[in-house]
């Protein structure tokens, strides 16, 4: 499966979690309910996924954790926030470029129709 089939997929399973639980919760509940769905869809989902940071000869390894990666080709970032801000965005580019990704999910489940507060990256 491509990453564009993969986000189509997830892009649904998310809207299923939202629609289902709505808006107001942590970002935690979220992620255990879309690694659920995502899982009983049949795909390879991993939580918490380190994602260290390369400085010239040293590799840190307390550097960023990607919230849900499927499929080793898709990367979730979830979000409960008021709007997203550029930090935001320059997560999800960060761990693009760092994990070698395609295809990046910013979402934010703090907002009345899910679709308001989806964002797609791609590299």
């Amino acid at each position: 499966m491509n990453e564009n089939e993969l986000s189509n997929i997830i892009i649904g399973k998310a809207i299923e979690v939202h629609k289902t639980l709505g808006p107001g919760l942590l970002e935690s509940a979220y992620k255990e309910c879309l690694f659920f769905e995502l899982n009983s869809a049949g795909l390879k989902v991993e939580k918490e996924i380190p994602l260290p940071v390369i400085y010239k000869e040293i590799k840190l390894d307390q550097g960023y954790r990607i919230d849900l990666l499927v499929e080793d080709k898709v990367v979730i970032e979830l979000k409960t926030v008021e709007a997203f801000t550029d930090v935001h965005m320059a997560q999800v580019l960060t761990y693009l470029k760092f994990g070698n990704y395609k295809l990046g999910l910013l979402m934010n489940f703090n907002v009345k129709v899910l679709k308001d507060g989806l964002r797609r990256f791609i590299m």
